[in-house]
């Protein structure tokens, strides 16, 4: 069901426009959703990776959406806002234990210096994956230290190493301005050899990355924020499936990004903005989130009043129809005061069902919620179910474009009072550095 249709006595609500203009003025048109999905998703954007040109070709088409809807560009005239990062790809690597030269398929080297060239006189430290450790957990403890290191990893890891080297052993993207990064050695051995040879020679090159994003100023609040925002790259061209290559990504996240344009236009149409809104469309979330972390980082948290993070809604929720879903759901107020706004609707916001998996902070929300900033991912996706998800057929035939239309209409009623100024929901606790 339409939430559209449930909402006939409250459509705009506190609203300084009249009656009369209320009622005919459309939230959401399910026709227009389905243009701008079927544009993102379409093969001609060729699954919209960040660092492919077809990335352009949605920004473009973003840009055009924003600028058709009156908004303002929020950075560059062209509504990009560009940033640069360093793309390091690996030439070459040995590694030799004793006189046994290994494969690539047994050690992992993760690392951005140009050249590396360790042996038993470079007194590099040595640590352990040993069989009774948790993988994951010191794998994650050790790749992350502020430490150049070798680390030998117990055999029975095998399959862990040869996934993690499609993950990280042959590019990784650093800031351009990194300058010195520390390179550990993971290699699967039972010991390390009285003599050894570990090398790797990597080229570093700046790639161009860009956000897409647009303001509407707010008329007595224009120095507070609200932001509604969506990743709008995927994962490109993959393995093929039959005769299909092309990861279109309309529910990841075509739908998000539908969902922001669609809002852009439903609060210029309502011009009772009090403060200014900014909606931003993050590049390069699919390889490490790097567009909202420049975005993220580059405003002053302390401004923003909130930000509604939409994720995949082209679906079902495990929770039925007229539901949504909010990562950190209990870390503020927000998810409970959007829903003062639709109590007379049965449409619901539920906290996120897998709190195992702490999506709060593997989102675009993630660096505005750690700086104590209302930051929330909202959602339908079944996670655990899904699976289409990263594949070529997440097209737009396998979304319920109703389910799409009824979370937008929810958002953009939830938030009026975020957005109109007489709500303000509490504060994130920040995390510690």
């Amino acid at each position: 069901m339409r939430l559209l249709t449930l909402l006939t006595s409250i459509l705009l609500f506190n609203s300084v426009s009249s009656n009369a203009q209320q009622s005919d003025l459309q939230i959401v048109d399910s026709n227009e959703v389905k243009r701008i999905l079927n544009t993102l998703a379409s093969d001609d954007m060729g699954g919209r990776h960040a660092f492919t040109p077809f990335i352009g070709k949605a920004a473009d088409f973003i840009a055009e959406e924003f600028k058709k809807n009156g908004l303002q560009p929020y950075s560059e005239a062209n509504y990009r806002q560009t940033f640069h990062l360093s793309k390091v790809n690996r030439a070459s690597s040995t590694v030799t234990l004793g006189t046994k030269e290994f494969d690539l398929g047994s050690y992992l080297i993760i690392g951005n210096e140009p050249h590396v060239h360790w042996n038993q006189s470079s007194a590099i430290p040595i640590k352990y994956i040993r069989k009774e450790d948790d993988f994951a957990t010191t794998f994650r403890s050790l790749a992350q230290g502020q430490e150049d290191v070798i680390v030998i990893v117990d055999p029975s890891y095998a399959s862990y190493i040869t996934r993690f080297n499609k993950i990280y052993g042959k590019e990784s993207i650093t800031n351009e301005k990194q300058t010195k990064g520390y390179t550990k050695a993971f290699i699967l051995t039972s010991e390390l050899p009285s003599s050894y040879s570990i090398s790797c020679t990597n080229i570093s090159s700046k790639i161009e990355l860009f956000n897409v994003a647009a303001v509407i100023p707010g008329k007595s609040k224009p120095n507070e924020y609200v932001i509604f925002s969506a990743h709008y790259d995927h994962i490109g061209i993959i393995q093929p499936n039959g005769q299909d290559s092309i990861a279109n990504g309309a529910d990841d996240d075509a739908s998000g990004t539908s969902a922001i344009i669609s809002l852009s236009k439903y609060y210029k149409n309502q011009n009772n903005n009090e403060r200014t809104l900014i909606f931003v469309a993050f590049t390069a979330e699919e390889i490490g989130m790097y567009g909202s972390k420049y975005f993220s980082n580059n405003i002053n948290a302390d401004s923003v009043i909130a930000m509604i993070n939409i994720e995949m809604i082209g679906k079902d929720s495990k929770f039925g129809a007229n539901t949504l879903y909010l990562t950190g759901y209990d870390h503020s107020n927000l998810g409970e005061l959007m829903q003062q706004n639709l109590k007379n609707t049965e449409f619901k916001f539920h906290p996120d069902p897998y709190p195992q998996q702490n999506l709060f902070y593997r989102s675009d929300n993630a660096v505005l919620a750690a700086l104590g900033v209302p930051a929330h991912t909202f959602s339908t996706s079944q996670i655990d179910k899904d699976s289409y998800y990263h594949t070529v057929k997440d097209d737009v035939s396998t979304l319920n474009i109703e389910n799409i239309v009824s979370s937008i209409e929810a958002i953009a009623l939830g938030a009026q009072g975020i957005v109109n100024g007489t709500q303000t929901p509490n504060r994130v606790e920040k995390l510690k550095d």
